[in-house]
């Protein structure tokens, strides 16, 4: 994994990709705590650095009555909770500057939304923080364009940044990964992370509920680790069909052990 120092991070110096983990959003005050405890567990068995991430709102949604939340504040001291508790790195998404320096008073690492990734006045308040940033590579964007968002957060005076890489629009419902934009994107000297559920959901469909090939995950994943990702990120749910955002494309949780160490052994390999 490339340098990164991120606080409370475990298992970084052991050559292993590192796991961004957790639900789509939080549902409720016990949610992330369990979900995070079970990750953990397997993580800890497996060497690898863990952050848990769940957004603390919904910002980005097709419908007005779309799931959005419990509540600002409930829901990032759930996040922090897990942080607490656990001692490991969280992380949420913000999608406003007043929002970059609310959700930074609880968390480890903020994330910037793919349709956000070139909002100026967002990335700047977002590095202004002094938290780790990852930014998502637009589905619009080019892997080289990637890097004027990461010299905004550096404008900023924040060095701490990742890249994640989510897929390319293809069409008008599907997103395709371009592996090529793994090492395009190191070059930058940033680590790389790709997001495997999010590359295999389809928005735009009629009923303005987003659709996923969750079947896809172990091969999205697999082919990440193969090309050289320093990390992956995946939203997981225990029961997805029951998920309040996002359900379609995210891996059950109890397939998530049987897949990481599928990873690590490719990772070994390598």
């Amino acid at each position: 994994m490339m340098n990164l120092e991120i606080p409370k991070l475990k298992h970084a110096g052991r050559g292993n990709f590192f796991l961004i983990a957790g639900p789509c959003v939080v549902e409720d005050e016990n949610m992330p705590l369990e979900i995070a405890e079970k990750i953990m567990t397997i993580t800890e068995a497996l060497g690898i650095p863990f952050i848990f991430k769940a957004s603390y709102k919904k910002a980005n949604r097709s419908r007005v009555d779309s799931f959005s939340g419990i509540g600002d504040k409930k829901a990032l001291e759930a996040i922090r909770k897990v942080g607490d508790q656990f001692d490991i790195p969280t992380l949420t998404d913000v999608h406003t500057e007043e929002e970059a320096i609310r959700a930074a008073l609880y968390v480890d690492v903020l994330q910037i939304p793919a349709f956000l990734c070139r909002q100026t006045e967002l990335l700047l308040a977002a590095g202004k923080t002094e938290k780790v940033i990852n930014i998502k590579k637009g589905q619009f964007a080019s892997a080289a364009s990637m890097k004027f968002a990461i010299d905004k957060i550096n404008y900023a005076g924040n060095k701490k940044v990742i890249l994640t890489e989510r897929g390319t629009t293809f069409g008008y419902q599907d997103l395709v990964v371009d592996y090529r934009n793994i090492p395009e994107m190191q070059r930058f000297n940033v680590p790389v992370v790709v997001d495997v559920t999010h590359s295999l959901q389809q928005t735009n469909q009629t009923s303005g509920i987003a659709g996923g090939h969750p079947e896809l995950i172990e091969t999205i994943a697999k082919a990440a680790i193969a090309v050289g990702a320093d990390g992956i990120f995946l939203e997981t749910h225990p029961h997805p069909a029951k998920a309040k955002s996002d359900g379609a494309n995210m891996l059950r949780l109890d397939l998530l052990e049987d897949l990481l160490k599928k990873l690590v052994r490719i990772r070994k390999a390598i």
